[in-house]
């Protein structure tokens, strides 16, 4: 290994321009260079112009580094940062069908319980449930469900954030040229509303 620094799993955030093209030249950067992109989310941003791309490679230091700096030199690539390197927060998201049979039923409801699952779906022979949270939760959900008999399972790309109240809006807003207009102002004070209103 280059620079004596074992592969490991890097989540990286990428804000790119929201046009065509843009993901096919974002994935090829670690194709090219022979690495799986492990997982991949992709969605707006709260300005529509602008996507935000959570990708999982597993990596030596060296070569993250070296596709960093790639990704810097895309024209639609606004900002690059590594999150393996900050306090951040990572979900992500399983619908999984298992069979239901009517002696497992309530041994079922207790393991989506544990975990928070959400019943989805249900059919006189299988459950499918929601469930979000971090990779290691994900698979432990699975593993006690495998027994049962999974029929089919998706999951979706991990997607994360940094933790406290950095604001990189203004640097998007900046790089589009585009000046940050200001919050507009209540109609109404704000008040807390519960379940009685």
């Amino acid at each position: 290994m280059q620079n004596g620094s074992e592969p490991r799993k890097h989540t990286i955030a990428v804000l790119v321009e929201n046009r065509f093209g843009v993901l096919s030249r974002v994935a090829g950067l670690f194709s090219a260079r022979g690495y799986n992109i492990e997982s991949l989310s992709v969605g707006e941003t709260l300005d529509p112009t602008v996507s935000r791309m959570t990708l999982v490679v597993r990596g030596d230091e060296f070569v993250i580094e070296q596709v960093i700096k790639q990704l810097h030199k895309l024209i639609d690539v606004i900002k690059v940062t590594d999150l393996s390197e900050e306090n951040h927060v990572e979900r992500e998201m399983i619908l999984v069908k298992v069979n239901a049979e009517r002696t497992f039923r309530a041994e079922i409801l207790r393991i989506a319980d544990i975990f928070r699952a959400k019943v989805v779906d249900v059919t006189p022979v299988t459950y499918t449930l929601e469930a979000t949270g971090e990779e290691s939760k994900m698979t432990a959900i699975i593993e006690l469900l495998r027994p049962f008999g999974i029929q089919e399972l998706v999951r979706t790309g991990k997607v994360a954030i940094a933790r406290g109240s950095k604001s990189r809006t203004r640097k998007v807003d900046e790089k589009l040229g585009k000046a940050r207009e200001p919050a507009p102002p209540l109609k109404e004070p704000a008040r807390d509303i519960g379940f009685e209103d």
